[in-house]
This record gives structure tokens, C-alpha cells and sequence, in this order.
């Protein structure tokens, strides 16, 4: 779509990882944004260097909703350029992925243009606000927001090279957040409080004694190795277990069917910023 106006937006390092945002994806499949959406359009902004996220984005979520249609939108022309190539062989069959996905990628940052006036259901902006300072934060929030269709859903957040530390915060159409998702590869796992080295950037700076994301990281850790006498169960039954003890502590943990997945799921009002 032109529109005569550059991007809004800075050009990120572009690191893309196969595999990389299955956490997420799968968060995003179950939502009611998605399900219930009139128009099935997700954005994924900001997809880096290569086109594959849209792709695996696209083939995560028709699995709930087939016809999911996938807009991938970067600020850097070459990188618009190499995905479509790429898309050329998805569609001549050359790839793992369906030749009829609804795919296309364009150019676009904050401003998210989409053709026709469409309003996306769900925009998923991973990994693009680390190199931007925390002020500067709620003003893309924004700007993402007021392209989202009524109901709609942002899906802000950060993960490491492999997908095995995820988190993310949810917003609605009215650039409030509405919760913070932590989502953990169990096996192997230390101290749930690795996340901090990848929350996004709203909260990354505010893992200190005083706010309110430390302490839950820190109840979380506690209760992580309170839990270690249940381990020869799994990691996976220790995860619940400090979960559930969390809950009976009072801390309004959501989500709880999520909690086998290595996930935990809290409203904002649990972590935000304390000024």
C-alpha cells in the first residue's frame, strides 16, 4: 500500500529464528480477538530479516481459524524485497508451507497501513521496541492501537534467539494493557525470573526492589524453589505447584489451563510500572 509517507519507525537488527514465536503464536490461536474476529486479518510487525514468521504465524493460527489471512509489514524495503521472494516459493510449492496461504508482506511500521481500510484483528509486534527507550513506549502503543478493529488485540513483547523465554502484554483497541504473559521452556529451567532478561521494554527497566513486576518475579522464584521436592514428578508438575501456591497467596494469576504449557498469565494492574 502507498501511501507517500516513510515508515514510522526504527529499522530493528532483524533477527529471525524458525521456530522462534511458536509461544506466542499459540497464545494468539486461542484468543477471542482472533476466534470471534468479523475479519481475520493479523498483522505481524516487524518481522525481521526474513519472512518465515509471518509464514509460521499464518499456519499456527488457520489451524483455529482457516481463513486467517497474515500481513507482514517491515520499515526496510530489502526486507519486503527478500520476503517476497520467498513467498514466490511457498508458492510454487518449494517450501513446508500450505502454496495457498494467505500471506502477502508490505511496507509499513507503526502507522501499520493496510489496504482497504481494514482494521486488523490482532497485531503481533515482537522483539521491535527493545532498541527504543521506555518513554517512547506508550506513543507506539498507540499508534498500533488505533489500527486495531474494535475488539481487537496487540500482542507487544520480546523472547530470546530460541523461543525459549518468551513474554508479552496484551492491549485492547484502547492502547490500555490488559495483562503480561511469562511464557518458559521448563525443561532445564533455573529460576522462572530469566524472564526478566526479556520483558518487554514497558517493564524491563522496572525489575527492581519497589515495583511490582520484581516482586512478582521474586514470589515466583520463591515459590519455584519451594516447590523442588515435587521435581522428581517434572518440571511441568513443579511449575504448577508453585503456580497453584501463588494463587493461594493471593496474586491473581489467570488462565490456569495455560499453566501445563509453561505459561503464567497476570492483569497488568499485578505488574505495571509503579509511577
Amino acid at each position: 500500500m502507498a501511501t507517500g509517507r516513510s515508515p514510522v519507525g526504527q529499522v530493528t537488527r532483524g533477527t529471525t529464528g524458525t521456530n522462534r514465536l511458536r509461544r506466542v503464536d499459540r497464545w494468539i490461536a486461542r484468543h477471542h480477538a482472533l476466534r470471534r474476529a468479523a475479519d481475520p486479518l493479523v498483522v505481524d510487525l516487524g518481522y525481521g530479516a526474513s519472512g518465515v514468521t509471518a509464514l509460521e504465524l499464518h499456519a499456527r493460527l488457520a489451524r483455529s481459524r482457516p481463513d486467517v489471512e497474515v500481513l507482514g509489514l517491515e520499515i526496510e524495503p530489502a526486507r519486503v524485497a527478500r520476503a517476497r521472494e520467498q513467498l514466490t516459493a511457498v508458492r510454487a510449492g518449494a517450501t513446508g508451507f500450505s502454496p495457498d496461504a494467505r500471506v502477502s508482506f508490505a511496507l509499513g511500521g507503526f502507522e501499520v497501513p493496510v489496504p482497504g481500510g481494514r482494521r486488523p484483528a490482532v497485531i503481533r509486534a515482537m522483539n521491535v521496541l527493545r532498541q527504543y527507550q521506555e518513554a517512547e513506549v506508550a506513543d507506539a502503543w498507540r499508534r498500533m492501537c488505533a489500527r486495531l478493529a474494535p475488539a481487537g488485540l496487540l500482542v507487544e513483547g520480546t523472547c530470546d534467539e530460541l523461543g525459549r523465554i518468551t513474554t508479552w502484554v496484551a492491549l485492547g483497541a484502547d492502547a490500555e494493557p490488559r495483562s503480561l504473559t511469562v511464557s518458559l521452556r521448563l525443561a532445564g529451567l533455573e529460576h522462572p525470573s530469566i524472564a526478566a532478561e526479556r520483558l518487554p521494554k514497558a517493564l524491563i527497566h522496572r525489575n527492581v526492589p519497589g515495583e511490582r513486576v520484581h516482586a512478582f518475579l521474586a514470589a515466583l522464584d520463591a515459590e519455584w524453589d519451594r516447590a523442588a521436592g515435587v521435581a522428581p514428578f517434572g518440571p511441568v508438575h513443579r511449575w504448577q505447584t508453585a503456580l497453584g501456591a501463588m494463587a493461594s497467596a493471593g496474586w491473581p494469576l489467570e488462565a490456569r489451563a495455560r499453566w501445563r504449557l509453561g505459561e503464567v498469565t497476570v492483569p497488568w494492574s499485578a505488574v505495571a510500572p509503579a509511577d
